[in-house]
């Protein structure tokens, strides 16, 4: 799977935009939680960046990043283990003058004599609250052929609801844009505006020197956030470009959507859009295959490899280890590693955590539209 590109290093920000599930990242970040049954959302971009040639990639990280830690090891799965380049993971003290971040641009801040020191021409810039196989090299090479400053990839739907929602939207910052023949003539911060919107997917390519100057600027005027401290500022003097991501994507912007993006891949038409084009790699944990004993009832299901199945599953997600004891039922949920769901207990729309056990008997539902949140290790 070896491929380079030497004129981009990636830059993979973890921690953006935790505030959002304030559940799910109590042990972890967003970057590592665990999705489509086998996968955690980082797997998504980390992937797509080492297929479009990406081979150096550092990944800067806040806080509540052991997760992640252990589940990129030395970066193998994804082919960056590298003599030069490979995968680097820069903790909020890597440095004598770093510190915890709040916004993009300090935690650029962090790692500016990294990018100053680097030689690829270009940076290309990502959070970790997006599911989506994207495509960097056609990016990267539209951004180079247009000869602008920076561009920002966008899709064009009406904006989550999670975001519109949110109550602490004095840090999780949203953007829209006003896009006349790719170039963005304004960028709009929290829009509160009904239908389809040119949304931000928060990621970037830009010239590396630029942004290094960009960001030793906003350290010395203690700025916070790239996008609305330092670009909107700029708007009209950096030639900043809009690549319109026509693909398939799936913003986790709460726990409601959380619920909802996993049960999409029920879909058929869905799973093909996300995973058709290139490979999608994670963290090998090497179990056994699956097993359906005969009092298995199984309906459109996603099942990952190391689960022992003897009851009744539909329409749910279920993730490497999970046990389903005979005569219980298990419907419209998602649940994730080395769960246990003891003989004859019945739940619906439940999101278990990693080691959770429902006890035997037990009945536990909640609704569509507010799924239940069983937290890690719990016996319930």
């Amino acid at each position: 799977m070896v491929k380079s590109n030497t004129s981009a290093l990636g830059i993979i920000f973890p921690n953006s935009y935790d505030a959002m599930v304030p559940d799910l990242v109590n042990v972890r970040l967003m970057a590592s939680i665990p999705f489509a049954s086998r996968y955690r959302i980082i797997d998504f971009i980390l992937s797509s960046m080492t297929h479009s040639g990406i081979g150096n990639i550092s990944v800067v990280v806040n806080k509540n990043y052991h997760s992640l830690m252990d589940h990129l090891g030395s970066g193998r799965e994804w082919d960056l283990v590298r003599k030069n380049g490979g995968l680097h993971i820069f903790p909020p003290f890597a440095a004598k003058e770093a510190r915890p971040y709040i916004g993009r641009a300090s935690a650029l801040a962090n790692i500016l004599d990294f990018m100053r020191d680097e030689k690829e021409k270009y940076i290309i810039m990502s959070d970790t609250n997006i599911v989506v196989n994207f495509d960097f090299n056609d990016m990267l090479q539209k951004h180079i052929a247009s000869g602008a400053d920076m561009s920002i990839a966008y899709v064009q739907r009406p904006v989550p609801n999670g975001l519109i929602k949110a109550e602490n939207n004095g840090r999780c910052f949203y953007y829209t844009f006003d896009v006349e023949e790719d170039k963005i003539k304004k960028i709009y911060i929290n829009s509160k505006e009904d239908g389809v919107q040119n949304f931000s997917m928060n990621i970037f390519v830009v010239n590396r020197e630029l942004l290094v100057d960009l960001v030793n600027n906003a350290m010395l005027l203690g700025q916070e956030f790239f996008m609305r401290d330092v670009l909107i500022p700029q708007i009209n003097k950096l030639d900043i470009r809009g690549y319109k991501y026509e693909g398939y994507t799936a913003f986790i912007t709460d726990m409601k959507s959380y619920f909802d993006e996993n049960m999409k891949l029920l879909d058929d038409y869905n799973l093909d859009a996300l995973f058709s084009g290139s490979p999608v790699y994670t963290k090998i944990r090497g179990d056994h295959p699956t097993q359906y004993v005969d009092t298995a009832k199984v309906q459109n299901v996603m099942v990952a490899s190391g689960c022992i199945i003897e009851g009744q599953v539909e329409n749910s997600i279920i993730f490497r280890g999970v046990k389903i004891a005979k005569g219980a039922t298990v419907k419209n949920c998602i649940l994730m590693q080395d769960t246990v769901v003891e003989a004859g207990a019945n739940i619906e729309y439940l999101i278990t955590d990693k080691d959770v056990t429902i006890s035997a008997g037990k009945e536990m539902k909640g609704t569509d539209t507010f799924p239940v949140y069983i937290s890690k290790k719990q016996t319930v």
